[in-house]
């Protein structure tokens, strides 16, 4: 797998990991799929293990747990974290996509980028 994880971006899913109740051999699950206005619509949880299907990328100790369409999705795409005063999230910069429109907004989204709003992340009961 060709995914480069930026520190800022391994910090915050290191504190998802740990605010999460996660324990070491607890990971990030980053699932992607096709959609949103860069082409990528993406989600996470904190999981104690990959799920079936699944494969563990370890990032300085950090497990990324990955299915196979997000494996395939990210290839060459360097994920970020990015944080202003009105939103923060993951970023992900692929050099292949095209640029994207944001449909009904009527603005375009910078080419190649995605972001999912931590704003949404729900603590699992």
């Amino acid at each position: 797998m060709n995914i480069t994880i930026t520190p800022t971006a391994e910090k915050f899913m290191r504190r998802m990991v740990r605010f999460n109740g996660g324990t070491p051999q607890s990971g990030f699950r980053l699932k992607v799929s096709a959609g949103g206005c860069s082409g990528l619509a993406s989600e996470f949880t904190v999981e104690p293990a990959p799920l079936p299907g699944d494969a563990s990328l370890d990032c300085n100790g950090l497990s990324i747990f990955l299915p196979a369409e997000s494996r395939l999705l990210l290839e060459g795409v360097t994920i970020d974290f990015g944080e202003s005063i009105a939103e923060s999230g993951l970023i992900f910069r692929n050099p292949n996509a095209p640029a994207g429109s944001c449909g009904s907004h009527g603005t375009s989204a910078p080419p190649a980028m995605a972001k999912i709003d931590v704003a949404s992340i729900r603590r699992k009961n």
